[in-house]
């Protein structure tokens, strides 16, 4: 996944992470394939629902052009299928399905405000899982 998140040019601006040893361990792989953004290790993070999960990203200052959460299911694979288009069915499906360690849902988001992210409000980019790439 590091590999492909540099390849991609993947740039978060901050990195919200969950202060969990695994999700930890799993920034840490990437971190430098991402441009070594800054990092809030968030305990209130672990085991997050999608509400409180959003609620999080929504306060995030404005100022940051992009993010990347790093946390736990079942919270970041429901936050996922509420904030995905309606016009990524495919993706929709594969996401309900199966949710894998270090799956990536890339979003974009143009909204004035984070406090504006909700469903219907993005684009997808791309849905990638390890078991993909290891070709």
């Amino acid at each position: 996944m590091a590999q492909w998140l540099a390849q991609v040019r993947v740039r978060p601006s901050f990195v919200l992470c969950s202060d969990a040893l695994r999700t930890r361990q799993t920034l840490a792989l990437i971190h430098a394939a991402i441009g070594a953004p800054d990092v809030a290790y968030e305990k209130q993070l672990y085991l997050a629902s999608k509400t409180k999960l959003l609620g999080r990203v929504r306060k995030l200052d404005d100022a940051l052009r992009s993010v990347m959460l790093i946390g736990h299911n079942p919270g970041l694979q429901e936050l996922a299928l509420a904030l995905l288009p309606k016009d990524a069915a495919i993706e929709r499906e594969k996401i309900a399905a199966k949710f894998p360690t270090a799956a990536t849902v890339r979003l974009a988001f143009d909204g004035a405000s984070w406090s504006d992210l909700g469903p219907g409000k993005t684009r997808l980019i791309a849905y990638v899982v390890p078991r993909e790439l290891a070709d």
